[in-house]
């Protein structure tokens, strides 16, 4: 449950279909096509950046740490650009309004799920069943990746930039509550202990 759900919600944040269609969603808010191409390019150099910091941080401050603190970064700049959809407000900052808020919604992804989802699905599982589970993570991550992917540009079409930013953010939501409420930390911990942890009564 957890490697699926995990899994299930790394993909509904909207970061493949963000990254795979980054000129569209750039030119819906008005940007020119040279300017489009250049702010997706700089989504993935701050993806890097920040999927380096988040391999310093990750044993230190533990995985769920960086899981919270993504959350609530998310539903923020995932709330604020649907805002901006649905208020027509993209000239702010010189028109860089939403290209400003998805290069900081991809730092925190990276810095928390982009991050901590392999390493995750791999510590929930018993050397018996590992490969197993990962396997079964791997594939929610990869199907869901794809069903994003190839519905984002139809739903953005038929439902705006709004509802479909506001979906994410949603999505996002309900990612902080199994955080909170479900996921445990697996940074330092044995086998046993996570059984004992994830045993249910």
């Amino acid at each position: 449950m957890l490697a699926v759900l995990f899994a299930f919600f790394n993909q509904v944040s909207g970061i493949n279909a963000i990254i795979y269609f980054a000129p569209r969603i750039f030119e819906m808010t008005g940007l020119g096509k040279s300017s489009a191409l250049l702010s997706s390019a700089g989504l993935g150099l701050v993806n890097f950046t920040f999927t380096l910091l988040a391999r310093e941080f990750i044993d230190k401050m533990g995985r769920r740490q960086l899981m919270l603190i993504g959350s609530w970064g998310l539903i923020a700049t995932l709330g604020l650009v649907a805002w901006a959809f649905y208020t027509e407000n993209f000239q702010a900052f010189g028109g860089m309004l939403v290209p400003g808020l998805l290069f900081i919604y991809i730092a925190f992804f990276a810095f928390s799920q982009g991050a901590v989802i392999w390493v995750f699905i791999s510590e929930i599982f018993p050397n018996a069943v590992r490969a197993k589970g990962q396997a079964l993570g791997s594939s929610t991550h990869w199907v869901m990746a794809a069903i994003i992917a190839f519905t984002f540009p139809y739903f953005a079409e038929q439902l705006g930039g709004g509802h479909t930013f506001a979906f994410f953010c949603s999505m996002m939501v309900l990612q902080l509550v199994f955080v909170w409420r479900l996921m445990p930390e697996t940074k330092g911990s044995s086998l046993e202990q996570l059984e004992q942890t994830l045993v249910i009564h």
